[in-house]
Formats: structure tokens, C-alpha cells, sequence
């Protein structure tokens, strides 16, 4: 008898329990708690070697509803970081060229994203030179901002950067988060070309040593670009290796006095090395990474929104024979001969 009470006692309290352990219809239920929780002691903090690490946000971010196109779209990130060697390797292409160029390049990559509309243009108005290609470009009211047109007289200038864009975005992302680094990661580049007897003055630049190495045009009104290999220029020839063939200098370019508004000059487009200033249009150039969204650098030129845009002059572009020969640093131009031959 009291075995059965007792099993019948037992059995109502399972039922109990069992009855308030029931969900109740329409509660909410409480999520699981995430798995893993914290790390027992002891174990590692950081994943092993060749574990895959969890990629970053999309770069770049997509920009709100009306924000003004034609600028990088807003982000949080912090600014990029290179080591010097990284930084080395990023300039070799460019570290030689006559210093009023290279402000212009660097200056003109932190807008990467107009460059290769400006080839564009480029190319097909390879054709102006000098005051006529000056005209053209007021004349067109080119929307692009005037450290882009600036490069528009070096149509292979631009061919390079447009051609490697994520080169031009990584080199102008470097220079808006550290000028300073970029313009030392040039130093070591022509003290390199210098040490090993490629970097000399002739005809085309002037060449300055010291703890600073300045390269200038020796004809300001004529600015040739270098065309040189950074697996040679930058390496210790090897016995017997004729350096003075390294850099050529196949196409000069004339920089008349109507380019002044864009910052073309003796004296305008030039660095402060030591103090590490870069100067384009006689300013400070003081774009950052933390400005870059709203920094107007100071210019002669009128800025154009991209509806004013106007076309007034025949588009031709490069034949293959013209565009292979300014990639080489060479001028051939055919479009005169073929209008020559029509007449």
C-alpha cells in the first residue's frame, strides 16, 4: 500500500515538472547562447599560421543618396599602411621623372578615379600640342580637377596610370595617408639609380646630388619623361653592363606659357624634400587622407560641374603604330600626315 502511495506521489510531481518545463504557447524563447563562448584558459589568442582570417568590408563603401559624384564615397576606414619596402616598390615607376612631373602624378593620383576618363581625352586629342592643346582643354570645360588635367600635355603619362588602376589608386591612397613616406621611398629610389651610375644630367634633366636628390627639366619649357626598366635602374649592374642606355628619353613635351593655370612653371609644381612639402601651382598641396572629401586646392582654373561639358574639336584617337610609340616614349603622329594626304 505505501509502495503505491509513494509511486503515485512520484508520478504526480514528474507531472508537475513536466507541466512547467512545457513552453507556453505564444512565449518567446530565449535564443541559444552563441557557441563558442570565451576561450578556456590557456588557450591560444591568436589563430594559428595559414588559418584564413575574416575578410574586411567592401572598399569602397557605396555613398548615401546625393552625395556629389565625382568623389571618393565616404568611409570610416582608417588610412592605408605600407611598409618602406612596400612604399619602394610602389614609386620605382615614377621615382625618376623630373620633379615638376612628379608632383603632378602624385597629385593627380589622389583622384584616380577621374584618370581614366582623362586619358580618354587624351588619346583622342593626342593630336594638340602646345597652345592649341591649352585652348582645348579651357574650352572643353573638362570636369576633372585641374591636378588631372595638368598630365593632359603627357598623354603616356596617363596611358600608364589608366592602364594599372589599382596601381594609381594604391600610390594616391599612399600619398594622401603619408607624403611624407612616399617622398623618402623616392629619395631611396634615385639614391639607388645614382649609387649605381644610371641617374646623370644630360641634354634632357639636370640631376643634383646631395642628401636630397632633385631631378629638373633642363629645358623647363620642355619636359621629356623618362623611360627606363626599375628591375635595372634600381640593382647593381652586373660586370660589364653598359648603364648609360638604361634611361632614354624618347618624347618631350612643350609646357608654353599657357599652361601656367594649371600649375606648370618654373618653380610652381616643385618639393621641399627635407621638409617634406610638395608644392603644385606654388601651394602647399594639402590633400589628405582625412580631407580628401572636401580639400580645393588653390588654382587658376575655372571648375566645371560634368553637365557643362562641351566637345568642340575632332576626336582621333592614337592608330596602333602612334599608341605603341608613346608607350616606348616616342611621338609619332599620323594624324597630320592622313589630313596632308587628303588635301
Amino acid at each position: 500500500m505505501k509502495t503505491n502511495r509513494a509511486t503515485k506521489i512520484i508520478g504526480a510531481i514528474v507531472a508537475i515538472l513536466a507541466a512547467g518545463m512545457a513552453p507556453v504557447p505564444g512565449w518567446a524563447q530565449q535564443p541559444p547562447p552563441q557557441y563558442p563562448q570565451a576561450p578556456p584558459p590557456g588557450y591560444p589568442q591568436t589563430p594559428p599560421p595559414g588559418y584564413p582570417q575574416s575578410a574586411p568590408p567592401a572598399y569602397p563603401q557605396q555613398p548615401p543618396p546625393g552625395y556629389p559624384q565625382g568623389y571618393p564615397p565616404p568611409s570610416n576606414y582608417p588610412p592605408p599602411a605600407f611598409t618602406p619596402q612596400q612604399l619602394d616598390g610602389l614609386v620605382q615607376r615614377i621615382a625618376l621623372y623630373p620633379d615638376p612631373l612628379l608632383s603632378q602624378v602624385l597629385a593627380a593620383a589622389t583622384f584616380y578615379y577621374q584618370i581614366p576618363d582623362a586619358a580618354r581625352w587624351a588619346d583622342e586629342h593626342h593630336y594638340l600640342t602646345g597652345d592649341a592643346l591649352a585652348a582645348a582643354i579651357q574650352g572643353d570645360h573638362l570636369p576633372w580637377d585641374p591636378s588631372v588635367q595638368a598630365l593632359l600635355p603627357f598623354p603616356n603619362v596617363l596611358d600608364m596610370m589608366a592602364a594599372d588602376p589599382g596601381w594609381t589608386q594604391e600610390l594616391g591612397n599612399a600619398f594622401l595617408a603619408n607624403q611624407g613616406m612616399v617622398m623618402d621611398a623616392v629619395q631611396r629610389q634615385r639614391q639607388l639609380a645614382y649609387q649605381y651610375g644610371y641617374l646623370r644630367s644630360g641634354p634632357q634633366i639636370v640631376v643634383t646630388p646631395g642628401p636630397y636628390i632633385t631631378i629638373m627639366p633642363a629645358n623647363p619649357a620642355f619636359i621629356y619623361v623618362p623611360v627606363y626598366n626599375p628591375a635595372i635602374v634600381f640593382v647593381r649592374p652586373r660586370p660589364g653592363f653598359v648603364v648609360g642606355g638604361a634611361i632614354s628619353f624618347g618624347w618631350g613635351f612643350s609646357i608654353t606659357a599657357a599652361f601656367r593655370p594649371w600649375g606648370w612653371g618654373v618653380g610652381f609644381a616643385r618639393f621641399d624634400w627635407g621638409a617634406h612639402r610638395v608644392f603644385v601651382n606654388n601651394v602647399v598641396w594639402n590633400r589628405t587622407w582625412v580631407n580628401r572629401n572636401v580639400y580645393v586646392h588653390p588654382y587658376a582654373v575655372q571648375r566645371y560641374e560634368p553637365a557643362r561639358r562641351v566637345e568642340g574639336h575632332e576626336l582621333h584617337e592614337p592608330t596602333p603604330r602612334e599608341r605603341e610609340a608613346y608607350r616606348s616614349g616616342r611621338r609619332v603622329e599620323e594624324h597630320q600626315a592622313r589630313e596632308h594626304d587628303r588635301r
